[in-house]
Formats: structure tokens, C-alpha cells, sequence
């Protein structure tokens, strides 16, 4: 059955300490994770999404979250993890405006892995949507961690999204990683999670009509299909040399 499971690979990429270990446990276990440490490499966690929840296409999937570590020495050799990649999550601490800023450096790193002429803009403050469009058909979502760290002067309604890059059709979530409920089913963010899963899964292009498939196929855990898929096991880390 684990066989029949198509998989798609998300990469989480942000500054140093903004919180994507925590965000990448929180979504893939339903919990948050009470000791976070620093990523040298790559941490990879695995969650079973169901694409389009509810409906006759309903399908599982197999959702690889991979967790780069966002440490400047690594910069020149990170790139490896950048390949067959099918959507990106841009990470960045709400209480740290640059982290915010540097996402679209992020983004532009990612799509030069190959040497592509894509310019950042950094020194003009410029981002082009149309030129990032059309270099790549990478789904996006932009997630603020640590809103439980903001004083009340800094609510969520006085700071500014992520200008640009939700031109790009991204959505964003603002949560808290230390608290379980973020995703809570039928909330806000857990419909924009699953919409956004959706959307990359769309765009790889490996959707095959199942209606009228027999609902058992679904009743299944992720630990218990994944450790039997490709030999790995449902998380690793994958250390820099």
C-alpha cells in the first residue's frame, strides 16, 4: 500500500533561529517540540496530507519537509537539498524585522542553485513577482514564528506582511510553534496549511482520479506506511561536511 503513496518535498528555508525546526515538528507530529536544537545540514520530518480533504479526489500523500539550517558558513554547500524540490515554506521570527527582509534573498538563493540570471535586488530594495514567476512554478507560503514573543506594542495587526513576495500568490500565517493549537483542525491556518499542501501537489503534477476509491486505502498512520517506504524512516538528519 506504502508504494501506491505519492510524495512531494517541501523546503523550509530562514534565517538562523527563527523557529523552523520547531514549525517543521509542529506540522508533521501535532506537537510542539519542548527541546529544539540548532540544524547543521538538513532535518527532515514526514507528514501524511490528505489532498483535497473531503472531496471525491480525496488522496494521501507523503509531505517531505526538509528543514535546511540557515547558518551563513553553510551558504556555498546548502544547495544540494535545493533539487526536486516541489514548493518552499520562507521562515522568519516576527520579533526580527531583518529575518522578515532576508526572505527574499532566501528565495532568490534557491533559484540560483543552478546558475539561472535571477537578481535579488537587495541593493535597489526591488522584487519583481513576474520575474520570479517566471522561473519557476514553485507553490510558496510565508510563516511569522514566535507571535507569542511580541510585546503588545507590536500586534500582529500593526506589522507589514512579507512586501512582494505575496505577489507571488503566497498566503502567510503568523503563529506560535510552542502552542499545539496552531494548526488545530478547521482553524484559519490549518486551512491555509492544507491549501497551500494542495497547491503543490497540483503543480507537481502527479494527481491521478481516484473517485470512487474505496475510503479503507486512507485508514492508515504515517510512521507505519513511511518506515516501509524507500528504507527510511519517517525522520533523519542529514549533517554538512
Amino acid at each position: 500500500m506504502a508504494n501506491n503513496i505519492d510524495k512531494v518535498r517541501v523546503l523550509l528555508v530562514g534565517d538562523s533561529g527563527v523557529g523552523k525546526t520547531c514549525l517543521t515538528h509542529l506540522i508533521a507530529q501535532n506537537e510542539p517540540l519542548t527541546h529544539p536544537g540548532w540544524t547543521v545540514g538538513c532535518n527532515i520530518e514526514v507528514k501524511l496530507h490528505e489532498y483535497k480533504e473531503g472531496t471525491p479526489q480525496q488522496q494521501p500523500y507523503f509531505i517531505e519537509l526538509f528543514d535546511v539550517g540557515g547558518s551563513i558558513s553553510h551558504r556555498n554547500t546548502r544547495s544540494v537539498f535545493y533539487n526536486a524540490i516541489h514548493g518552499i515554506i520562507l521562515v522568519h521570527d516576527l520579533t526580527n524585522r531583518k529575518s522578515q527582509e532576508n526572505l527574499r534573498e532566501w528565495l532568490y538563493e534557491i533559484l540560483n542553485k543552478d546558475g539561472k540570471d535571477i537578481k535579488s535586488g537587495s541593493g535597489e530594495n526591488t522584487f519583481d513577482p513576474e520575474q520570479f514567476l517566471g522561473s519557476t512554478h514553485l507553490s510558496i507560503l510565508v510563516i511569522g514564528a514566535k507571535l507569542d514573543l511580541l510585546d503588545e506594542k507590536r500586534q500582529p495587526k500593526t506589522l507589514q506582511k512579507t512586501g512582494g513576495i505575496e505577489q507571488c500568490g503566497a498566503e502567510e500565517i503568523w503563529l506560535n510553534c510552542r502552542d499545539s493549537r496552531s494548526f488545530a483542525a478547521g482553524t484559519t491556518d490549518a486551512v491555509k496549511l492544507a491549501r497551500f499542501f494542495d497547491r503543490v501537489i497540483e503543480k507537481k503534477g502527479v494527481i491521478r482520479d481516484i473517485a470512487g476509491a474505496p475510503n479503507d486505502r486512507r485508514k492508515h498512520t504515517t510512521n507505519a506506511i513511511y518506515s516501509n517506504t524507500e528504507g527510511a524512516a519517517s525522520r533523519f538528519t542529514t549533517q554538512m561536511r
